[in-house]
């Protein structure tokens, strides 16, 4: 059995959490520039193409989660742990699956002009912006439940590393660890 994560596996996580990074930077950090600059919409078309590329990577992860087992936690942990391991991994897959899914659709359903990667996306023949501010007041109220999660899954992880004292951690590092 594996002590670790598939190569890909590891190379999407450590993207998805840069990708998350750089969506959440943006939108937070977005108020610096002023409103109709250039600057403002290359923070609003990088959040939307960093979301959108969140989005690609958590089904590919899914996918790649079907193909590969999990490596086993070494020495193993109570059951409850892996219980609440699960619960936070779950939350996190649905989160960064929903979120973009939520904020696409409203942008789509506003039938204003919006991009991804630089690139014009269709927009609503008939707009319906009740829905499209309806998604987007859930996108907005979801996503500061990322930096909770995202913060329990890594101390989650550091706890393993620091105080338990298994391969939780090391499991997810890129390149080879090092035996005993």
């Amino acid at each position: 059995m594996r002590e670790k994560y598939a190569a890909s596996q590891i190379a999407l996580h450590w993207l998805t959490f840069l990708l998350v990074a750089l969506a959440y930077a943006t939108i937070e950090l977005r108020g610096f520039a002023q409103r109709g600059s250039w600057q403002g919409y290359a923070m609003i078309i990088t959040h939307f193409s960093a979301g959108f590329t969140v989005l690609l990577l958590m089904l590919a992860r899914l996918l790649l989660r079907k193909r590969h087992r999990t490596p086993p936690i070494t020495p193993p942990v109570a059951r409850w742990q892996t219980g609440l391991a699960h619960l936070v991994h779950t939350l996190i897959y649905a989160l960064f699956i929903t979120l973009p899914i939520l904020g696409i659709t409203s942008r789509y359903l506003r039938g204003r002009d919006w991009w991804l990667f630089g690139i014009p996306m269709p927009v609503a023949g008939e707009p319906n912006f009740d829905l499209s501010d309806t998604l987007i007041g859930w996108h907005e109220t979801l996503a500061p439940l990322g930096y909770w999660l995202i913060g329990l899954h890594a101390a989650g992880a550091l706890f393993h590393h620091y105080f338990l004292k298994d391969n939780t951690l090391r499991r997810m590092m890129p390149g080879k660890t090092p035996r005993g």
